[in-house]
């Protein structure tokens, strides 16, 4: 069975070979990979290492809390409509942001921040305008910082969209998963059409630089005709970016999903139709592929970026600020760092607890080889860029890359016959087809490769 996409041909039996359990490679080595026996001592020391290095910063925030849980939700998450709890989180995250900032150097520039979550609209204008002031109190942010949040549209009117624009936020993200009420029902998610087209309407209004929608495909009850119509009503709401992602469905993972039929899901056959229907409608609409799940007007800064190869990816997703690096605060968040990462305890008691203790609220981590480095930068490029240059790589790390990565060279021969690289002496580049299936190319690459595939969502 063959589907045509725009330029290539692509068969159910190809995907069906390549569509196993692989990370999604935000980060190298994979999150899976980090331990307890990463302590806050090694933190501390992988913060001075990065004042050495004087890069500038990116921040994230996690703002874990939600009204209601939707079924298909892999985010780290709490459920409550009781607002109050929200209060002493938001303590706790300015001690975090206090301490963590007296390790870094004051002269080092924010570039980017983000707020995720969870729901961060959860917070009250009052509670948004508190952590603002203690983010400002702490850092330097650049007057073009690119300053981002993801809001849910059923939770946020005028005046809350006006005031985040006022203080500061300049691009904006909400999910719309789906436009179909029965597959809204079904994933707890009911969001009417015009809801969503007033939101985008006061975002424009306020003249946010960029919007960003999620759209998911793979969820219960959708079919080929029903997504071709959220589709179409999408290009109509005009965002900037998209995001489309794949449904993971991991109930062994995520109990949530427990509440989705596994029998309503969409077979692999029209889940292929449907990412072959989305992609030919988006670029025939002025989107351009960026890769994997991502798309993007020319001019936003996602497509910019990736033209400058500046743009890279980060435990968010794709992110436009290739030399910052990330300090992550509130429960969960993971901080990237040159030569480290460090996820802050989940639970919020124990995220509490640490903070009480005058400690970095830091569970685990991991410390990066050199080997992982080189690695890190192969399999970024790879899903940034969608290309690798050998001699660029030999160069910055002094190694014969193809000496180097023999093994994967020669395992990497076999995806070029099936048409998803192309080899030469110089590079390694990705066709449009391998642009589907990026992850299966950056996992040759990968020291770090598990048995326990359980751990990841499928590639398509």
């Amino acid at each position: 069975m063959v589907f045509q996409l725009p330029g290539v041909k692509f068969d159910l039996d190809l995907i069906k070979k390549y569509d196993t359990p692989t990370p999604r490679y935000t980060s190298y080595p994979p999150a899976t990979e980090l331990s307890e026996t990463f302590s806050e001592t090694n933190f501390k020391q992988a913060i001075a290492s990065s004042n050495q290095r004087k890069t500038p910063l990116s921040l994230y925030f996690h703002i874990p809390f939600c009204q209601s849980a939707c079924y298909f939700c892999g985010c780290n998450v709490v459920i409550s409509n009781n607002k109050n709890i929200a209060k002493p989180y938001l303590e706790y995250l300015a001690r975090d942001i206090k301490q963590t900032a007296s390790l870094i150097d004051s002269d080092r520039t924010v570039l980017q921040i983000h707020w995720g979550g969870g729901t961060p609209n959860y917070l009250s204008q009052e509670q948004v305008g508190f952590l603002w002031k203690n983010i400002t109190r702490n850092f330097t942010i650049h007057p073009a910082a690119e300053i981002s949040i993801e809001i849910n549209p059923r939770y946020v009117d005028k005046d809350y969209i006006f005031y985040l624009r006022e203080i500061g936020f300049n691009r904006i993200s909400f999910g719309i998963q789906d436009f179909n009420r029965q597959v809204q029902v079904a994933v707890n998610r009911v969001q009417p059409e015009e809801m969503l087209f007033d939101v985008m309407s006061w975002i424009r209004e306020a003249e946010f630089e960029s919007v960003n929608v999620d759209l998911i495909y793979g969820l219960p009850h959708q079919t080929l005709q029903t997504f071709r119509e959220t589709i179409k009503k999408t290009i109509e709401l005009d965002p900037d970016r998209l995001a489309v992602f794949n449904f993971a469905y991991v109930p062994w993972l995520k109990p949530v999903q427990n509440n989705i039929s596994q029998e309503a899901l969409p077979p692999a056959a029209e889940k292929l139709e449907i990412l072959e229907m989305t992609i030919e409608q988006l670029t025939n609409n002025q989107y351009q592929f960026i890769g994997m799940d991502h798309f993007a007007k020319p001019s936003d800064e996602l497509a910019i970026a990736q033209r400058n190869r500046t743009l890279k990816r980060n435990f968010q997703g794709y992110t436009t600020q290739a030399e910052t690096e990330l300090f992550a605060f509130g429960a969960s968040s993971i901080s990237w760092l040159n030569d480290a990462y460090a996820q802050n305890h989940k639970e919020l008691k124990s995220y509490y607890q640490a903070i009480d203790m005058g400690l970095l609220p830091v569970s685990k981590g991991i410390k990066l080889n050199q080997d992982d480095i080189i690695r890190r930068d192969v399999i970024m490029s790879i899903m940034s860029h969608f290309q690798l240059d050998k001699q660029e790589i030999a160069e910055k790390f002094h190694i014969s890359f193809d000496g180097y990565f023999s093994r994967e060279l020669e395992a990497l021969k076999l995806l070029e016959d099936d048409g998803l690289v192309r080899l030469s002496n110089n590079d390694i580049r990705i066709t449009d087809i391998g642009r589907l299936l990026v992850r299966n190319i950056a996992v040759i690459f990968d020291a770090h490769k598990r048995t326990q595939e359980q751990k990841f969502s499928r590639a398509i």
